[in-house]
């Protein structure tokens, strides 16, 4: 099969497609016909070497894709060849510690992420095991599909369930033209929220209005937070997703209003952030992170967005080739919502 191998870490030229084996089942995995590949920032930072632990090269990166099962391990009971599925972004949990009991699989001390620590999906074909699969009904294409569980289920995770997002309350989304950007700005709307979504480029604003920003505040020298508070109505935002990191930790905390949840989604760029923990206390913050998403929360996602209460928003298509100019792009920031590569 073909696919989009990184020998070791370096540079966008380092990526180069190459034929492999398919790969063989145990008896949990599945063998996924692979139709769609997205593709995420933390695969840009795996390649480099940012990120490195549990991580072993050569390596097929990517831990989004949908399609059709192709094979099946002799103890999958749940799928058959020919089902439509869409995957999470972990593999080889337990299923029996108290995280995996409580729909909180990517917590499991023996999970595995997909295109990460194990093999991902810029290739024709992946194997993942049966409980990192959901069937994905026939109103969403596979296109959506390939994004549902990182670009839009993440974001659940984060605006839904750790930021405990109310109705009525004031939601800063930081990264807003981004992969998960755009559809963290649709799930706090969701939620009934007033979103204020953050930016770098003015060439991204009509797009993250055009999927339900109130305000879209465009950050001049890095700086947002006396933007952001006075869109808020003076006082600040009430939950924070932040899919950026280090460049934008100081700007959005600042822009926090009394007793908010600030949440780390994303992490660009790797570096440290130094701040006063009064800051934090003092007005009752509370700093939380979330990592990938459960069986529940993609199954969810599934539904809101076959229901056409959520829109995945898939800008630019691609080829296998393709994906060192695709990590550029990426890097520099001239991408908007979520690429595919296309086996």
């Amino acid at each position: 099969m073909r696919a989009v191998v990184t020998p070791h870490p370096g540079d966008y030229d380092v990526m180069r497609v190459a034929e492999v084996p398919v790969p063989t089942l145990g008896p949990r995995e599945v063998l996924v016909h692979n139709a769609a590949s997205g593709v995420c920032y933390h695969d840009h930072l795996i390649r480099v070497g940012v990120m490195r632990r549990g991580i072993t090269f050569p390596l097929i990166l990517g831990h989004e894709g949908a399609g059709t099962v192709e094979a099946v391990g002799e103890a999958v009971r749940s799928l058959n060849p020919g089902d439509r599925v869409a995957c999470t972004q972990w593999t080889e949990n337990c299923g029996l510690c108290r995280f995996c009991r409580t729909n909180r699989e990517p917590l499991c001390a023996e999970r595995k992420y997909f295109g990460h620590d194990r093999d991902g999906t810029y290739a024709e074909f992946f194997k993942i095991q049966e409980d990192s699969l959901l069937p994905l009904p026939p109103e969403v294409s596979f296109e959506d599909g390939a994004i549902l569980s990182c670009a839009i289920g993440t974001t659940l995770a984060a605006i839904r369930d750790v930021g405990g997002t109310q109705a009525g309350e004031r939601v800063l989304v930081t990264g807003a033209g981004g992969g998960l950007g755009v559809h963290a700005v649709q799930m706090a709307k969701a939620c009934g929220a007033t979103v204020i979504a953050q930016t770098t480029s003015r060439d991204k604003v009509e797009l993250i209005r055009s999927v339900g920003a109130d305000t879209v505040v465009v950050a001049r020298n890095g700086q947002f937070a006396d933007e952001v508070k006075r869109a808020a109505g003076g006082e600040g935002v009430d939950v924070v997703c932040d899919n950026v990191g280090a460049p934008v930790f100081d700007e959005a905390l600042r822009a926090t209003a009394r007793g908010a949840r600030y949440v780390l989604v994303g992490e660009l760029t790797g570096d440290p952030v130094t701040f006063n923990t009064a800051r934090l206390f003092l007005k009752g913050v509370s700093l939380l992170s979330t990592t990938s998403t459960s069986r529940t929360q993609l199954a969810d996602v599934i539904e809101l967005v076959r229901a056409g209460r959520l829109r995945p928003i898939v800008t630019e298509r691609f080829t296998f080739a393709d994906a060192p100019r695709v990590h550029r792009l990426m890097v520099e920031r001239k991408l908007s919502g979520r690429v595919l590569l296309i086996p």
